[in-house]
């Protein structure tokens, strides 16, 4: 994107986070972006074309910090360590009128962004479970494929029912329940002894 659209986009993300996506007319965010509506359809064709502008920025902004956590030379379980740290700042960000209006008024990206969000989470997890396989961290027998679909399955689904309220889901004590349960299930002795020895104890496990 150009570095206008880039400004203008990265403002109506803030707008829609605070406020969700239907409440915030196109009126709206040319008055505070102190613009001309006519400059901003100069940018975007219609309003859905500038909440697919804000998906996208998001996501990919959001592909990076995934990036960046592979770039960093970890083994698996401190990599896994960072990706949950990661997930959970997204869940303090989420805001579930946004998520609603994008379902109800735009359906078609929202099935688009959602496939997008399940192959970034699936392949994340697919390449962190061979890794830590070939490392002996995790358990060899574990399926890699059927793993990685129940991790996208199990964050989806934190928000898609009413058995957690969003201060539970959004809150550190449940968040590393589910990381743990997580871990467990797919740690190798090596794994296990590893994890006890250097995160046990952390600031990670809080009582």
């Amino acid at each position: 994107m150009e570095e206008k659209v880039l400004h203008i986009v990265g403002h109506v993300s803030k707008l829609y986070q605070r406020y969700g996506i239907k409440s915030v007319t196109m009126d709206d965010v040319a008055r505070h972006l102190c613009i001309s509506k006519k400059t901003l359809y100069e940018h975007f064709k219609d309003k859905e074309d500038l909440v697919s502008r804000v998906l996208l920025q998001e996501y990919e902004k959001r592909g990076g910090y995934y990036t960046q956590i592979e770039k960093r030379n970890l083994n698996a379980v401190e990599e896994l360590l960072e990706v949950y740290k990661l997930i959970h700042t997204m869940f303090m960000d989420y805001n579930p009128s946004m998520e609603y209006d994008i379902r109800k008024y735009y359906p078609d990206l929202h099935t688009r962004f959602r496939e997008i969000r399940r192959k970034r989470i699936f392949e994340s997890a697919y390449r962190n479970l061979n890794k830590g396989k070939k490392e002996g961290l995790y358990r060899k027998d574990i399926n890699s494929k059927v793993i990685a679909k129940l991790h996208v399955f199990r964050v989806e689904n934190m928000f898609e029912n009413d058995l957690f309220s969003i201060e539970e889901i959004t809150s550190l004590k449940v968040f590393h329940q589910l990381f743990f349960y997580h871990l467990h299930g797919i740690l190798s002795e090596k794994g296990q002894v590893f994890f006890e020895k250097n995160f046990r104890k952390s600031t990670i496990n809080p009582s």
